[in-house]
């Protein structure tokens, strides 16, 4: 069940699909079932509703409705709960890095339970699961706090007892109950399904439902006989009240007939409950985490073969293995990406965006299209008056006074087109009122005569024998208002309104129609005898002045965002459920290019593969409902684009779930703050565009550490390979292999706080299993190049070649090692030339000297003997610098041959 119905029937998922389009049609099927029986609450007569719900006109009893209470239960929809803190720490651990390393500690601890390597392997295990978990939990608990904690009403009509009077209540919106009588006023949620009975100049907002700027006129014209018209989109039923919307002005009664999983609100909330499906960021994550296990996985057992048959100690060979195969797992994986979000869901927030799924910052650096509604995004979610215009389509300022003259002295509630024209006014000063017009009488809106008239007395003037000059302003529907119509003024003259006039006139109506605007017509007439009270039937013989056209204006921001977007890569796609003339329009104001608009009832026709071609080549979608939404998002990403959708009613709720990376506003509709994975605190592109940056740059320092510790690992195991088959000893113990692995893994947690290049900044970025393989192996054997270079050093320089001097060897190759892999941090953080065109931020540089001073001091520390080290001869020095100075050189080189050759480095 959804907000909204197809306009056309839908094509059903065949059952072949994947659980997501099944769901969807699953959904679309509910939605049908649901407009099925609105539409039939909307064309019964009322008398038969009260009926059906079982109720009155005057109202439940208190008994009764607490009753219904319990058996229908609470006016709530259902909601997405956190998990338990429990659940939540359990999740953390939930990784294939960490189940590796779980599995080598518990190998490591049956064959000896004394072995350090063990409380090694723990902290890494713990420090890891622990950091990921407190980032979420926290992140967690920041976007709880954005929901208002507040109790919202309404005013209900019950009895006492079943011989009492009507009383009204105000009680809370989920102990509301079907067949509740509800009372609307100005400023109200609608807090259930309501079925009109009475009301008067009811304007309804349904942006949440249905994206129109506009509130929408509803009645209860047929509330007594023959009910609505059979419509097949409830939202478009002229006496029917939804959950979800608000009223804008006027007055009315409605019966409940549906409230909380019942109603179109609460079904949409229902249906996007659950697992949510895998996204960009998920899918990018797994596949690497299982490319690198599968390394290990062969990497590993030939270390142990080539060792036990080599050295003929096969517990050592066994326990040299489990330490190579934690040198290939990136264990503090999920820790430094941990870090990395958090790192950038403070920065974000610090830019008015709210990071409720860390895991979403990834995906919305690697966005390529966005997906937008356009009202309060490229529009500034306001009525203003855009033009006054004569019978000729040009300005006339004659036509902004007589409006104004209408909506100032109108006694009745004024709607958001009467406001803007009074605004307009005062904010030009165009119009000065004075004391040259009072008011004699009105005539208020209806909506079947679908307009308004004021009779002023224009003082001073005198009309007849001792009379006051009267004059009737009418302003309302062009059409309503054309044929009461007999003249026209055309250049101050007063002209009649032949059949070709009128075509003219109607002609020029219709075109600032088509260009997205909202026009209402003003006529005016001169009363020939006036007198105290005037009546609908005055409303006759009038002249049309001329036409007034409202919008809801382009952010004078949207321009300059939609370029900042599309030069950071990233195509932007409107996606509403208003018409397409306003779309078309607001859309070529702020730059857009429109092309061919692609309504929902065209999406409804096409099938996925057709809607694949058309998403990719459309730029605006108009008059979409929810499913439609939906779709759209899921036909973008299955041509494999990252999709981000930025809405905030109840109709964007599936797409923004669906989404790789779903953006809501602080000012959205629960639900859709909900299913979204990023809230903005302020409706701007801007503000987007910002947290796009800081989610490249988040991207960016996790690829870093992957491809860093992914291509050094190889080389050291790659290193051990050669080592083991020609050195009659192990080339290193197991526990220098952990505690390497640890200095370095630690001297990497500064990495979220590195910068990124700006070059880097302007591309979508994406997870690529393949290039990061493609990497290790290119740039990984360059490091062994120089490990055997020390190898040699070692062996004939300082004499270490046998079992006796094997602790001179392991302390030499330990150092070389770790400070090779920690200064080509430096080397692969960049894809310039490091420290000369690119220097690392100041943390990262503080923890790259920490770790090369910890590797210096380790084999002449206190635990120096413990870990089986010995202290390195002065003259060793010299040949370790020149060894790190040929292996960055050699590393620059390679490095500018892979750019050139495939065009990448991060």
């Amino acid at each position: 069940m959804t907000m909204l119905t197809p306009r056309t029937p839908t094509k059903l998922a065949p059952p072949g699909r994947s659980r997501r389009d099944r769901k969807a049609a699953e959904l679309e099927a509910g939605t049908r079932r649901v407009a099925d029986r609105l539409a039939a609450v909307s064309a019964r007569p009322v008398v038969q509703v009260l009926q059906e719900v079982d109720t009155s006109r005057n109202g439940l009893t208190h008994t009764e409705a607490s009753l219904r209470l319990e058996r229908h239960g609470a006016n709530a929809v259902a909601k997405e709960r956190a998990p338990r803190w429990y659940v939540q720490l359990a999740t953390a651990y939930c990784n294939p890095f960490i189940g590796v390393l779980v599995f080598l500690a518990a190998v490591m601890f049956w064959q000896d339970p004394a072995d350090p390597g063990v409380v090694i392997l723990s902290v890494m295990v713990g420090i890891s699961g622990l950091l990921r978990f407190w980032q979420e939990f926290r992140s967690g608990r920041a976007a709880d706090a954005l929901k208002k904690l507040v109790t919202t009403t309404c005013a209900v009509q019950r009895r006492a007892g079943s011989g009492s009077g009507p009383t009204t209540f105000e009680v809370p919106m989920d102990q509301v109950v079907p067949g509740d009588l509800v009372k609307l006023a100005a400023g109200d949620l609608i807090p259930a399904d309501l079925r009109l009975l009475t009301a008067k100049d009811l304007m309804v907002g349904q942006a949440a439902l249905s994206g129109e700027s506009l509130p929408v006129a509803k009645a209860d014209s047929r509330a007594e006989d023959l009910g609505q018209h059979t419509t097949t989109d409830p939202v478009e039923a002229d006496n029917l009240c939804l959950m979800g919307t608000s009223v804008t002005s006027g007055t009315a009664t409605g019966v409940v007939v549906a409230t909380g999983a019942d109603t179109y609100f609460g079904s949409m909330a229902g249906s996007l409950v659950g697992e949510r499906p895998q996204t960009n960021f998920d899918t990018g994550v797994r596949k690497v985490s299982f490319l690198l296990i599968r390394f290990m996985l062969v990497m590993v057992p030939i270390v142990f073969m080539i060792n036990g048959f080599t050295k003929g100690d096969w517990n050592e060979a066994f326990l040299f293995g489990i330490a190579v195969a934690v040198g290939l797992t990136p264990e503090m994986l999920p820790m430094v990406v941990s870090a990395n979000l958090a790192r950038g869901a403070v920065a974000m927030s610090k830019r008015k965006v709210v990071v409720k799924r860390l895991n979403a910052i990834q995906n919305l650096g690697a966005m390529d299209v966005l997906c937008t509604d356009k009202t309060g995004t490229l529009t500034e979610d306001r009525i203003v008056l855009d033009r006054y215009l004569d019978v000729h389509g040009d300005d006339d300022n004659e036509v902004l006074e007589y409006g104004y003259l209408n909506a100032h002295f109108q006694t009745g509630l004024k709607n958001l087109m009467d406001q803007a024209v009074i605004d307009r006014v005062d904010e030009a000063e165009e119009v000065v009122v004075d004391a040259r017009f009072s008011m004699v009488d009105e005539i208020p809106f209806d909506f079947a005569r679908r307009r308004m008239s004021v009779v002023l007395n224009r003082n001073g003037v005198v009309g007849g024998p001792g009379r006051a000059e009267h004059v009737m302003i009418t302003k309302g529907a062009v059409e309503e208002v054309l044929d009461l119509c007999t003249h026209l003024t055309d250049r101050g003259e007063k002209v009649e309104l032949t059949g070709e006039l009128r075509t003219h006139v109607t002609r020029i109506a219709e075109e600032n129609n088509r260009r997205g605007l909202r026009v209402l017509a003003v006529a005016t007439r001169r009363i020939a005898a006036p007198r105290d009270t005037y009546a609908v039937a005055d409303e006759d013989g009038l002249t049309l002045v001329g036409f007034l056209a409202f919008l809801d204006p382009p952010k004078a921001s949207a321009a300059t965002a939609l370029r900042g977007l599309a030069d950071k890569g990233i195509a932007v796609k409107v996606v509403t459920g208003d018409n397409e003339l306003v779309a078309a329009r607001v859309c070529s104001d702020v730059g857009i290019a429109v092309g061919h608009v692609v309504s929902g009832a065209e999406v409804d026709t096409l099938d996925d593969t057709e809607l694949r071609a058309a998403a990719a080549r459309t730029t605006v979608f108009a008059k979409v409902n929810p499913v439609q939404k939906a779709r759209i998002v899921r036909a973008l990403q299955a041509g494999g684009h990252t999709v981000g959708f930025l809405g905030d009613g109840i109709n964007d709720a599936a797409a923004l779930r669906d989404a790789d990376v779903g953006i809501s506003v602080d000012t959205a509709v629960d639900i859709a703050k909900e299913s979204a994975d990023i809230i903005l605190l302020e409706k701007d592109l801007t503000v987007l565009e910002q947290g796009v940056v800081q989610g490249r740059t988040t991207f960016g320092n996790t690829i870093k550490y992957i491809k860093m510790t992914a291509s050094s690992n190889f080389g050291n195991v790659f290193s051990v390979l050669v080592a083991s088959a020609f050195i009659p000893f192990q080339p290193m113990l197991a526990i220098m292999l952990l505690v390497q692995n640890l200095v370095y893994d630690i001297s990497q947690l500064a990495t979220p706080w590195d910068r990124m290049d700006e070059e880097y900044l302007r591309k979508p970025r994406n997870w690529d299993a393949k290039g990061i393989f493609r990497f290790m192996v290119t740039i990984g054997p360059v490091s062994s190049i120089f490990d055997i270079s020390m190898f040699l050093i070692m062996w004939n320089v300082f004499g270490a070649n046998s079992e006796a001097h094997q602790a001179l060897f392991q302390s030499g190759w330990f150092v070389e090692g770790l400070l090779s892999q920690t200064l080509i941090v430096h080397m692969i953080r960049t894809r310039k030339i490091p420290f000369i065109q690119s220097r690392a931020s100041w943390p990262v540089m503080v923890m790259t000297v920490l770790a090369v001073l910890a590797g210096l001091w380790l084999p002449f520390s206190p635990l120096a003997a413990s870990l089986g080290f010995v202290a390195l001869p002065a003259g060793y020095f010299p040949w370790l610098v020149g060894v790190l100075l040929a292996y960055c050189t050699l590393t620059q080189l390679v490095k500018t041959w892979y750019i050139r050759r495939f065009g990448t480095w991060l």
